[in-house]
């Protein structure tokens, strides 16, 4: 893979780190409902516990990336570190006879894995001598490594007790903390910006005192038709606001039509198939295409191609996907919409974040990656809701799958409303 071999060591140890973590997470993740479950707690008390897990990391998601802009990756880093100890640690303790420790330690999971998500994109993104797209793909790969592989590891420790994963999730997060926080990431200022910012320090200096604010490469472009009419500032709000209204409303739509493979999609692969282990193939199939082909699809096939692009041609791979369910035929259109679905999501997930940190602000990459996954979190909560009563009022006829393309199609047609160019705006 000549982007872990091209990659700096800081940037090899995050994305160990990124699999190493994902492995224990996916250990613990589902398992969590079976043991609630087991320790007495009431079946709607535990989807309240397992949603509030989901709900602590993407709620948290925007002030995380201002945390990571005001206090820098490696402080929000150690810091979400600590907290998913803790957590762990609250949940060995809490139980149904102990309530209190058992929420305050879902909390603290959610959060600190929000903490630690945001510092590690961050920093990959901002490697010096690795574009973000490369570390992207990279960094999707390998969660997914441990989307496959974490529920086999839990399964087979799980027998020995619920206690054994949690110390194996402590154990991991607390060798990976002292290693990346005080290791090589300790001086490990994101590249990128440094220099970005070093650039800016310098013109600032050699215009002079007095001279005005300097521009950054590209923003003469932007700037030209509205600075005639003298109001740069207003073409500077209109800028940001032509770059970001699409990109947070494609970040909401992706995340409303992938919610439905966790809602509509196990209903319906039982009914297509009468199977309850239907949607187990279409996750595994799913999670080996990602971990095989991520990242030769962004860095070498699509390498030339702008995010733009990527994201269009996402959300058509989307509406095949869920068009090939429309005639309802079993196994046939069930096995036909793993390719399409994998394809978008290998496509628009690490191109949405791409377009966030072209579009980001100087030293506000945390905060851009944060407006993304809290995009996400209202179009998993819409996707969920919406879902649902789609579910009930077409009653598992083909009417649902027909408004799922036509929401791709819609999302594909904002995708032209991006800016073609890269910047980033000052």
């Amino acid at each position: 893979m000549n982007g872990w071999r091209g990659a700096s060591p800081t940037a090899r140890l995050l994305l160990v780190a990124v699999l190493l973590t994902g492995l224990t997470t996916f250990m613990f993740l589902p398992l969590l409902a079976i043991e609630l479950t087991a320790q007495g707690i009431p079946a709607g008390r535990t989807g309240f516990l397992v949603g509030l897990l989901a709900f602590s990391s993407q709620a948290f998601s925007l002030l995380s990336g201002l945390l990571v802009d005001r206090l820098g990756p490696r402080r929000v880093m150690a810091a979400g570190f600590l907290l998913r100890i803790a957590g762990y640690v609250l949940l060995g303790l809490g139980g149904a006879a102990r309530p209190a420790p058992l929420v305050a330690g879902i909390v603290a999971v959610g959060v600190g894995g929000s903490m630690l998500g945001l510092s590690a994109k961050t920093l990959l993104v901002s490697q010096e001598g690795s574009d973000p797209r490369t570390m992207l793909a990279l960094r999707s790969t390998f969660v997914n490594i441990g989307v496959v592989v974490g529920p086999a590891l839990g399964a087979l420790v799980y027998p020995l007790g619920f206690r054994y994963i949690l110390a194996a999730c402590v154990l991991s997060h607390l060798v990976l903390g002292i290693g990346l926080v005080s290791g090589r990431t300790a001086a490990a200022v994101p590249g990128r910006m440094a220099a970005k910012a070093t650039a800016t320090a310098a013109a600032a200096k050699a215009t002079g005192p007095g001279a005005g604010p300097v521009a950054e490469p590209g923003a003469a472009k932007d700037a030209a038709p509205d600075a005639a009419a003298g109001r740069p500032g207003d073409v500077t709000r209109w800028t940001l606001l032509r770059h970001w209204a699409p990109l947070a409303a494609l970040g909401v739509a992706y995340w409303a039509i992938y919610s439905q493979l966790n809602v509509l999609l196990p209903i319906a692969a039982n009914e297509l198939t009468g199977s309850t282990a239907a949607i187990s193939v279409v996750f595994t199939a799913n999670g080996l295409l990602v971990v095989l082909f991520q990242y030769t699809l962004l860095s070498r096939v699509f390498r030339r191609a702008t995010a733009r692009t990527l994201l269009a041609l996402g959300f058509l791979a989307f509406a095949c996907a869920y068009a090939v369910l429309i005639p309802l035929a079993g196994w046939y259109s069930l096995l036909a919409f793993v390719l399409p679905v994998t394809l978008a999501e290998m496509l628009i997930g690490p191109s949405l974040d791409e377009q966030a940190v072209n579009a980001a602000a100087l030293r506000r990459t945390g905060l851009a990656l944060g407006t993304m996954s809290a995009a996400g979190a209202l179009g998993s909560l819409l996707g969920s809701s919406l879902g649902g009563r789609l579910l009930q009022a077409t009653r598992g006829g083909s009417l649902a799958w027909v408004l799922l393309v036509g929401c791709s199609l819609a999302a594909a047609a904002i995708c032209l409303l991006l800016p073609k160019v890269r910047t980033r705006h000052a």
